[in-house]
């Protein structure tokens, strides 16, 4: 099982602070963001400790590829409302692809976006738009659409709305997917027979497509479009079926990584991790 959270990087030791944190969870992938999430702030990448980090990476036979990078709650490629907004996520996101390439990484998790005041048609089409003005015919990182939970104005919450997009951008060999278990929860996808979802999304978007997933329980019923995180089997997913989902071997070679919540101010990812492992 290719398993893992997602970990801190903060100064001073960075990302090789970030793959200690996988290890001492015992996890064989990890994910992180490149800086702040809510902001455009960014140590050059000479600082990160890249070096050092994929080091320890190769010393513990872990591919460089599991280690994900999530993009900055900032781009909102959605918003064809305020064009300050879009060209914000235009220009970062292009930044924020290079920097993954600098570093080493393979994937870079995106959230599509949410149309605000527009409408969803608008919105969709904004998104390809952006994405063909940041996708490059040469580039290394694939950007994996994550799927959401359709809450406000969110784009993504249907398997249908990733196809769309990736059907229109020029360059769609660039572009994957990220499926969040909370995420399609929350979007009304039953999980307890989480076959029939496996089937569709690789009738509709293909298997080969689906690289990373998100594993969390959801603190709501489902089709409740909150999208709120829980730990695993604290919520209304439940343990068996999220451990059904990770062991599935359909999936077997897809990086899994956790974003449930820390408990009283710790993080929960070791016990997940081998609760995720053991046998039921």
């Amino acid at each position: 099982m290719i398993i893992g959270s997602h970990c801190k990087m903060s100064s001073k030791d960075f990302l090789l602070g970030s793959v200690n944190e996988a290890l001492s969870y015992d996890a064989n992938a990890l994910m992180i963001y490149t800086g702040a999430p809510q902001n455009t702030m960014r140590r050059p990448v000479k600082d990160l400790k890249v070096k050092e980090a994929t080091e320890l990476l190769a010393q513990n036979n872990i591919p460089m590829e599991n280690m994900i990078a999530h993009a900055p709650y900032i781009i909102n490629l959605a918003n064809c409302v305020n064009a300050s907004t879009f060209e914000l996520a235009t220009t970062f996101l292009e930044k924020e692809i290079a920097r993954c390439e600098e570093i080493g990484l393979k994937y870079l998790v995106l959230h599509p976006g949410s149309f605000t005041t527009a409408t969803f048609d608008k919105g969709i089409n904004k998104i390809v738009e952006g994405l063909n003005m940041v996708l490059k015919q040469d580039q290394k990182v694939t950007i994996l659409l994550e799927t959401m939970s359709g809450k406000g104005s969110e784009v993504g919450y249907e398997f249908e709305h990733l196809k769309y997009i990736m059907d229109n951008t020029i360059f769609k060999q660039h572009l994957a997917v990220c499926l969040d278990t909370c995420h399609i929860h929350d979007a009304g996808y039953d999980l307890n027979d989480f076959d029939t979802i496996l089937n569709d999304f690789d009738k509709i978007i293909g298997l080969d497509k689906l690289k990373v997933m998100h594993i969390n329980d959801s603190k709501n019923e489902m089709g409740a479009k909150k999208d709120r995180h829980a730990n695993i089997g604290d919520g209304f997913i439940g343990f068996k079926n999220l451990h059904y989902i990770v062991n599935h071997e359909k999936l077997e070679n897809v990086i899994k990584i956790l974003e449930t919540p820390y408990i009283e101010e710790q993080a929960p990812y070791k016990a997940e991790i081998a609760l995720l492992k053991s046998e039921i």
